[in-house]
């Protein structure tokens, strides 16, 4: 069994890997590193893999992201997420990111995000912007379906703080790889996780945050509008959209902005 040191241990080089400089460090946390720096003075500087900072492109940086995520140790150490990583969808050089909660029983199947319900919802939003799938990039706040027993079946459930924060280096690192001009946190977990801001979602929409420099606006993620078909529900994520687009200078016709409008 992994300890909670161990988890640490790959945490730091994680973080380091994907270009991480600085961290609050205890008494605890200063001991582990010290540690890990006196086996890297032992390491050959050949077999280590190229830090994702020092590589030349966007698609370099992504794919390196993606080969991380797939054996990242602090997530697949929990014991608590399922085996399939699924990792992003989309443009690399997209202005726009959205990140969405974790993958379901249709993500982890066809491996990649937001291609159930949810997913063809979300896909007539990005039409009604004027966008496609293929023009945004799609990520994830946790990279592995989270587990629920031998039977889960296609039952699914939202990951958990510490589920999040295992996930959250890699996620950081595809934002800071990507530097979009804005970014939409679909649901209160991806917002939560992101953000570090608690609350509803009702309580964190309608106002530009901010991670790493860039905008962030959170609104309700794309199940609620199939769980909620009144609407001033379809209205409130439409006002979020009209923000995004307007952040993007995206043409925006009259018909747009009165899109749900009560008549």
């Amino acid at each position: 069994m992994h300890t909670l040191k161990d988890i640490v241990h790959e945490g730091l080089k994680g973080l380091q890997d994907t270009g991480t400089r600085t961290v609050a460090l205890d008494d605890e946390a200063r001991s582990i590193l010290l540690n890990w720096q006196h086996t890297q003075t032992a390491t050959s500087p050949a077999q280590k893999e190229q830090p994702c900072e020092q590589l030349q492109t966007v698609e370099q940086k992504i794919a390196y992201l993606r080969r991380r995520a797939e054996s990242w140790k602090p997530a697949r150490n929990m014991g608590t997420l399922r085996e399939k990583m699924v990792f992003s969808v989309g443009d690399v050089h997209a202005r726009l990111v959205l990140v969405g909660e974790a993958p379901g029983y249709d993500e982890e199947r066809l491996g990649e995000p937001f291609v159930g319900k949810a997913g063809q919802k979300l896909n007539e939003i990005l039409r009604a912007m004027g966008l496609a799938r293929e023009n945004v990039y799609i990520t994830n706040i946790c990279k592995f379906r989270p587990a629920m027993g031998d039977n889960q079946g296609t039952a699914n459930r939202a990951p958990t703080s510490e589920e999040i924060a295992a996930c959250l280096p890699i996620v950081q690192a595809e934002l800071r790889a990507i530097r979009p001009v804005c970014i939409v946190c679909l649901g209160a977990t991806a917002a939560h996780g992101l953000l570090g801001q608690q609350g509803s979602v009702s309580s964190l929409r309608g106002t530009w945050w901010e991670h790493g420099g860039v905008p962030v606006r959170v609104t309700y993620h794309p199940s609620y509008l199939l769980r909620n078909e009144a609407l001033s529900a379809r209205r409130a994520v439409w006002e979020d959209m009209l923000a995004v687009m307007e952040k993007l200078e995206l043409p925006i016709s009259e018909k747009q902005r009165g899109y749900f409008s009560p008549r």
